[in-house]
């Protein structure tokens, strides 16, 4: 960090654009940048003044990575990060690239690299990654990379057998067959977008686009023309035509994440066009009629952001038609387990990686941490664990972070486990009492215990009513009387 308080970045990037942009963003959270375009400036600029005081480097998976160039001797990004790192070992050192390929990746985090980003740069995932590298917790942040493993699947197949996460998804998965818009809320990582994914997959609008909107990301000034879409010449800077996202989704479904990010301006003409079911594209003479359903999704409470002003009421009740409301995963700890072999199988599957087991002393750790991330920092930190591991079996001894911020202190302050006992590894949780200490009755037992095995056996019916010693017709007349969906 410099004299002033600034911190320090060493942008390694050969194209000028690149580092101006890259610099101003930078700058927003109090960092200087100083450059260099090639491997040995970079090693060079090491020993300058600012070299010495230097806070993170961002390296541009440049051009130079073409055979042709690699036999005339230039150096490679992995080997250039190899040689940071042996020159400064705890320096944090970031990999940006426009390919976002899962084996760059793997390449460059063997050779060192702390984190991985993708173009185009999204400022708040630079500032984040920035942050997240100075303070140590980079490990498990390699959201634009991990977010690229397939996660496509059907109610039948999303892992977890909690009851509350299944209540979810019964609602979910009833909702999916109807047009109506459907509010998704739950924190970060939840797996928000999965299951909206989910909802369309089940849908009769499956075999048309579901077209995803990240509204935190839009710039005010954009929401408008991005959402519906804008003529040539319509304002300044407006050379070509846009079609707008909802005329994207026609007869699909649109999926707007982080829809509480929304401008005041933004969500009036969003409620419009449901209510007319027509969008107008800026500078366009006419509406456009398009057939779209809805699905939002927010880290928020949405009522709570009516309460305080920021949101509309009236779009409020327009989107939250059905609401979805996906619990955090330390709320279900007993899900773990089977998600973290599930997650592994789809890791394996991904060029330069390759299956691997886990211990159930891993397995008890990863149970034992608050995951303040949830399902996507589960994620991220076994995909690093995996493309470092050497062994057969991912251990303990794989997950140093967590096993430092597990030991740390209680649940909140980012690292152990909630109160309460600790699911074993591989188990499901019924709770038996109510928070004033009596007993809950015994249909509402018996009803958890269903929704916990349809899950657990992914909703294979037969193998449930084997299981739970009854015969089917009888499973299928209890599902009726307790008014248990057979997707939960």
């Amino acid at each position: 960090m410099t004299r002033n308080g600034q911190r320090l970045l060493l942008l390694i990037d050969d194209e000028p654009a690149q580092r101006r942009l890259v610099a101003a963003l930078a700058a927003r959270a109090g960092w200087r940048a100083i450059f260099a375009a090639e491997g040995e400036q970079a090693i060079a600029a090491l020993g300058t003044q600012d070299g010495m005081q230097l806070d993170a480097v961002l390296l541009d998976h440049w051009a130079a990575e073409d055979d042709e160039a690699v036999a005339e001797g230039a150096m490679t990004a992995p080997g250039l990060i190899a040689e940071l790192r042996a020159r400064r070992p705890s320096l944090p050192i970031l990999m940006l690239t426009a390919n976002g390929s899962v084996a760059a990746a793997v390449s460059a985090m063997r050779a060192g690299a702390t984190d991985f980003l993708v173009k185009p740069l999204a400022p708040d995932r630079l500032l984040a990654a920035l942050e997240a590298a100075v303070a140590g917790t980079a490990a498990g942040e390699l959201r634009p990379l991990t977010e690229k493993i397939p996660a496509l699947l059907a109610f039948d197949e999303i892992v977890g057998s909690a009851p509350q996460f299944r209540a979810a998804l019964a609602i979910a998965a009833k909702a999916a067959r109807a047009r109506i818009p459907v509010l998704v809320e739950g924190e970060s990582g939840v797996g928000k977008e999965v299951v909206a994914e989910a909802i369309h997959a089940a849908s009769p609008r499956a075999k048309k686009p579901m077209v995803a909107v990240n509204c935190g990301a839009l710039p005010p000034n954009l929401v408008e023309s991005e959402l519906f879409g804008h003529e040539r010449g319509a304002f300044t800077g407006a050379f070509e035509r846009k079609v707008g996202r909802f005329a994207d989704a026609d007869g699909g479904t649109l999926f707007l994440d982080e829809i509480g990010e929304m401008p005041p301006d933004a969500q009036l003409k969003l409620l419009r066009v449901l209510q007319s079911g027509e969008v107008h594209p800026v500078g366009a003479r006419h509406p456009r009629a398009v057939d779209v359903r809805v699905i939002a999704a927010t880290d928020k409470k949405l009522a709570d952001e009516v309460e305080a002003g920021r949101f509309r009421e009236d779009l409020y009740y327009r989107l939250n038609v059905v609401q979805v409301a996906i619990p955090p995963l330390r709320d279900r700890t007993g899900d773990i387990p089977a998600l973290t072999r599930h997650l592994l199988a789809r890791i394996a599957q991904q060029p330069g990686l390759r299956p691997l087991g886990i211990t159930d002393d891993a397995l008890q750790l990863l149970a034992a941490y608050g995951w303040p991330g949830n399902v996507r920092q589960l994620q991220n930190v076994l995909f690093r664990a995996a493309v470092l591991c050497e062994g057969d079996a991912l251990t303990r001894a794989d997950f140093p972070q967590i096993a430092a911020a597990s030991g740390r202190g209680p649940a909140g302050v980012g690292a152990a486990a909630p109160a309460g006992p600790v699911a074993p590894p591989g188990g499901g949780g019924v709770t038996l009492f109510r928070p004033d200490g009596n007993m809950r009755q015994l249909d509402e037992i018996e009803a958890d215990v269903i929704r916990l095995a349809i899950g657990h056996y992914r909703g294979r019916m037969t193998e449930v009513a084997r299981r739970l010693g009854i015969g089917r017709s009888t499973l299928y007349r209890k599902l009726g009387e307790l008014g248990i969906d057979n997707a939960a």
